[in-house]
């Protein structure tokens, strides 16, 4: 997992946030208020106002964990492989001096 470089939340992550929003599903269901449960739980007011929106449309189902933001586009051996590769430097792909990601021009 590519956490440290890519960003995104761990799997542990994710269930402890989806613990909190279900525990503000039960709350919504003894008819608490939106501050007293984002104080309660330490989280912003406009997220349990989205959590409560959600759970008025789907029940706790809607405010289960639906995985990952969005799946890595690069597998870990493309990843691995491109790694490689810039390692070698820009030289060995046929270009004329060391710079990766500065401007080229004809010159």
């Amino acid at each position: 997992m590519r956490y440290a470089q890519g960003g995104g939340l761990t799997a542990e992550r994710r269930r402890f946030r989806e613990r909190i929003r279900y525990q503000a599903g039960e709350r919504f269901a003894c008819g608490e208020r939106t501050a007293v449960i984002a104080k309660d739980l330490r989280v912003s007011e406009r997220s349990v106002e989205r959590w409560r929106r959600a759970w008025q449309e789907g029940g706790m189902d809607a405010l289960a964990s639906t995985g990952p933001a969005k799946l890595p586009k690069v597998s870990d051996g493309q990843f691995a492989e491109l790694e490689k590769e810039l390692a070698f430097g820009p030289a060995e792909h046929g270009w004329e001096d060391q710079r990766w990601t500065l401007a080229r021009s004809e010159r």
